[in-house]
């Protein structure tokens, strides 16, 4: 399995001029001035066929688009259903770079519609990555920002109400024609600008593409159009593990099922804390969650009772090793 490579790249980095943000957003200035001495990287987040379709298939597309634009465009690597494409250069060759980007996914779709029924051109949809300590300053005081940048744009703007996973940011979704794309990405360009991120970003990194997996009868297995395909992986071989070593003797078994062999190590107990407002996701509607994953993991799993005055539940785990780490793995996943 490849992995994706990690950019190394800043979110955003400013050398900010002596000139006032009104100067920044007025395109003719932009154009006649060669653009502001401004810096930033903006991070653009594109399913993997699309990215690949358009940029990776398609080499001299992206060349193309960073010799006329000026900008740097990096696309990560790896056997990911997501790909990060990074635009770093002064205003202006960012600016130059997403039209471009915006008008070759206008054709792309102008294209795709030639063999399809549909008569309504759909928008064009572009996601960014912001840090979400920034995302405040994007929405504004009771939405008032995004209301204005729907307006004076004409574009659709929706910032993710939940951070992309493992990270500290979130996605931007951008709809509309190639021109209100541009105007709002300007706008963007400017809230970011005035307010940079608080504290440290960790930056989202699409991880290797992977299927759900399925627990029945002490095996694993992987959805295929319509049939279940074993998966052997390390999660099935820790599942198998766990419940080959359960160390609860189950009712009228008294004997280990092979003589003169110890059926499983000794059970041992971990304990972990949970914020209690996802204690939740844990439990599950009625126990069903928390039942499921002590199925699965075969780990006695105990939730303590709320503490007055705590924030956080303590849950304890009892099992083998292989119990508790895949006890582990499924809370944390919950």
């Amino acid at each position: 399995t490849m992995s994706c490579k990690p950019l190394n790249v800043p979110d955003v980095v400013l050398h900010l001029p002596c000139k006032t943000l009104a100067e920044f957003m007025e395109p003719t200035k932009v154009q006649s001035e060669g653009g502001l001495n401004v810096t930033l990287t903006i991070r653009l987040l594109m399913h993997g066929k699309v990215s690949s379709f358009t940029f990776l298939q398609k080499g001299e597309t992206v060349k193309k688009m960073r010799e006329e634009s000026g900008a740097r465009i990096n696309i990560s690597e790896g056997n990911c259903p997501e790909r990060i494409v990074t635009i770093t250069g002064p205003t202006d060759t960012i600016f130059k770079a997403f039209a471009m980007i915006a008008y070759k996914f206008e054709e792309d779709i102008i294209n795709s519609m030639s063999n399809s029924p549909a008569t309504s051109k759909p928008p064009v949809t572009l996601r960014l990555v912001v840090p979400a300590s920034q995302c405040g300053s994007l929405i504004g005081k009771g939405g008032s920002k995004i209301k204005e940048m729907r307006e004076s744009t004409g574009a659709q703007v929706q910032v993710a109400g939940d951070m992309l996973p493992n990270s500290t940011e979130r996605a931007v979704t951008i709809s509309g024609t190639p021109e209100a794309i541009i105007q709002c990405v300007k706008q963007i360009c400017v809230v970011m600008l005035e307010s940079p991120p608080k504290g440290a970003t960790i930056p989202y990194r699409p991880k290797p593409a992977s299927t759900p997996v399925i627990f029945s009868g002490g095996q694993a297995y992987t959805i295929q159009g319509q049939y279940a395909i074993p998966h052997p992986d390390q999660l099935t071989k820790l599942h198998q593990l766990a419940m080959q070593q359960t160390p609860f003797t189950p009712l009228g078994q008294t004997t280990p099922a092979f003589p003169g062999l110890d059926a499983s190590p000794p059970a041992s107990t971990h304990e972990l804390t949970i914020p209690n407002d996802l204690i939740g996701c844990i439990i599950g509607r009625q126990g069903t969650k928390i039942n499921e994953i002590r199925q699965m993991s075969g780990a006695q799993i105990k939730i303590a009772n709320a503490m007055e005055g705590s924030s956080e539940r303590q849950i304890t785990i009892t099992g083998t090793p292989a119990n508790i780490s895949l006890a582990q793995y499924l809370i944390n996943a919950r």
